[in-house]
């Protein structure tokens, strides 16, 4: 299943269809921005094999400068990339999903390659896939927060923020030291 309606919280079991889905969305990708994108890859809760996400795929794309992606807002639509704008500094957002009935598959974070939001996506999802017991206490949090504000995504992720916070912190002590 992929998929969730706007604004509300849903998690389930990992699926293996989503590494797949997020392969087949990171070749659409690289094929509409070529060069432009410096690397794409499948990120948050749905690239964690032993955790429940919430059925919607992240990928971040990251690229020179953030901007850089504006001339392709046209052609990525042309696509059902939606673009959003910048949801949170430094990063733009486009989406993609069913809009008739409001349903969500796909968050693209479009991103400055190895910059602070980069380093953040890709050494959250590797700290996690490396250390199973930082899964499952993020994990653990995300369903009492989804219990709770099944229907308030904002607050949903509000909650998640400081133990995210945290597990970053780890994470970026943990790849300095590698």
């Amino acid at each position: 299943m992929t998929g969730l309606k706007r604004g509300t919280v849903q998690l389930i079991s990992h699926q293996e269809e989503w590494n797949e889905n997020a392969k087949n969305i990171i070749q659409v990708l690289n094929r509409l921005l070529g060069n432009m994108a410096i690397d794409i890859q499948h990120i948050g809760s749905t690239a964690i094999p032993f955790i429940h996400a919430k059925p919607i795929i992240d990928i971040v794309a990251g690229v020179q400068e953030v901007d850089d992606i504006l001339p392709y807002i046209e052609l990525l639509k042309q696509h059902d990339f939606i673009y959003r704008g910048e949801d949170v500094a430094g990063q733009i957002l486009f989406v993609r999903g069913n809009f008739e009935d409001d349903t969500r598959t796909h968050h693209i974070h479009v991103v400055k390659w190895r910059g602070a939001e980069w380093n953040n996506y890709i050494n959250f999802r590797d700290y996690l896939n490396t250390h199973p017991e930082k899964a499952m206490m993020y994990d653990a949090c995300k369903q009492k927060l989804a219990a709770q504000f099944s229907h308030d995504r904002k607050n949903y992720t509000t909650g998640k923020q400081e133990l995210i916070d945290c597990l970053l912190k780890e994470a970026d002590n943990w790849k300095s030291e590698r």
